[in-house]
């Protein structure tokens, strides 16, 4: 096997598929990246039984073939190398050779034979969405995914393809974002599927802020994720998503507006008085232009205003400080409305611009007086 290719583009496709190696593994291949050197160049594949990631590198081979390198030590040699064309050569007994400039390794590789299959995805359904927008929908849904392993199908986001566009939705129990975005066009009829939030998180990484186009394929129990030349592959998440339409209240009497910045730094600053030992809700008391933000804990007491437009009617309300700053910090928008039932009912939180293109809900937490 020989091949020689620029260090810059070998270095980025391991650092992609680096993000897929198991960490610890039974089966030492799965530690290591699979280079797979054929007409159409190189690939470099990472695997850990549950994500795979595959990048395609332009690369002259001379010698076609394929082995396996411990992703590590492989990633921090060509980092080191200089900026020039890298030579690679491995013999018959899996020895390689790494030459650059003056640079020149060599280390041990593992036989491909031990490196199992990534998953074929069959072309059920498919569809092409800009890839700045993919990520950008991730971003602001992807931090309200579960992490409680007991609803395993909740642990990922729910993506709905229709007429309608693309709807992507995430739940943990306490919170739930919802984000929409028109499609172009539709080829092959509406579908839906739950993709793992530890997939997307990395489907987001390697999207960058780019118009070009990524491919959604679902096949039969995978998803295949295509962004220029890098696949990822996934498992779909099976079970029964939560009615989340059905689970948003649709009476709220109560509306106001209010910048999502400020409102995050007040939260920001009545909750340094809360920690992971000393927990509190960050009590808020609406009122007419204003909100009254506090939390109480062993720590001391905090108090802030923030400015809003509107009438709270002196509605008394908890929250966790954290789930209400995110649902700020990943809206999409500048000003949020903000609306209202009960101090028990949760809250909504969604454009002021009259997009619709986005929707979080948060639970309240029960208030004591002692609070």
């Amino acid at each position: 096997m020989k091949f020689s290719c620029e260090k810059a583009l070998l270095q980025n496709a391991i650092s992609v598929t680096s993000r897929a190696v198991a960490q610890k593994s039974s089966i030492p291949a799965l530690e290591g990246l699979l280079l797979h050197a054929g007409e159409e160049g190189l690939t470099v594949s990472g695997y850990n039984m549950q994500t795979g990631i595959r990048a395609k590198v332009s690369a002259g081979v001379e010698e076609k073939g394929e082995i396996v390198l411990n992703a590590r030590l492989f990633g921090d040699i060509i980092r080191r190398m200089p900026d020039d064309i890298v030579t690679f050569t491995a013999n018959e007994k899996s020895q390689v050779r790494l030459r650059c400039g003056d640079a020149d390794f060599e280390i041990p590789g593992l036989s491909a034979a031990d490196y199992p299959d990534l998953p074929e995805v069959e072309d059920e359904y498919a569809v092409s969405i800009q890839r700045k927008v993919l990520r950008a929908m991730i971003e602001e849904v992807a931090f309200a995914v579960s992490t409680n392993e007991s609803r395993p199908v909740h642990t990922g986001a729910l993506f709905e393809i229709g007429e309608g566009g693309l709807t992507m939705a995430a739940v943990d129990g306490f919170r739930l974002a919802v984000r929409k975005e028109p499609l172009e066009k539709l080829e092959g009829g509406a579908f839906s599927f739950v993709a793992p939030g530890s997939a997307l998180n990395e489907v987001k990484g390697i999207c960058g802020d780019v118009e070009d186009l990524a491919e959604i394929t679902l096949g039969k129990r995978h998803i295949l994720f295509t962004v220029g030349g890098v696949e990822l592959i996934c498992r779909r998440l099976e079970g029964e998503f939560l009615d989340y339409r059905n689970a948003i209240p649709k009476q709220n009497p109560i509306a106001v507006t209010v910048e999502a910045k400020a409102l995050m730094e007040s939260i920001d600053r009545v909750s340094v008085v809360i920690s992971d030992k000393l927990k509190s809700p960050v009590r808020c008391r609406f009122e007419e232009g204003k909100v009254l933000l506090s939390a109480k804990t062993g720590n001391g007491e905090a108090k802030d205003v923030c400015r809003l437009e509107g009438d709270g009617e002196g509605l008394e309300i908890g929250f966790n400080n954290r789930y209400l700053m995110e649902a700020l910090r990943y809206a999409p928008a500048d000003t949020v409305r903000v609306e209202l039932n009960t101090g028990v009912s949760p809250a909504i939180l969604v454009p002021t611009d009259g997009k619709d293109n986005f929707l979080y809900m948060v639970l309240p937490v029960r208030l004591k007086n002692s609070d």
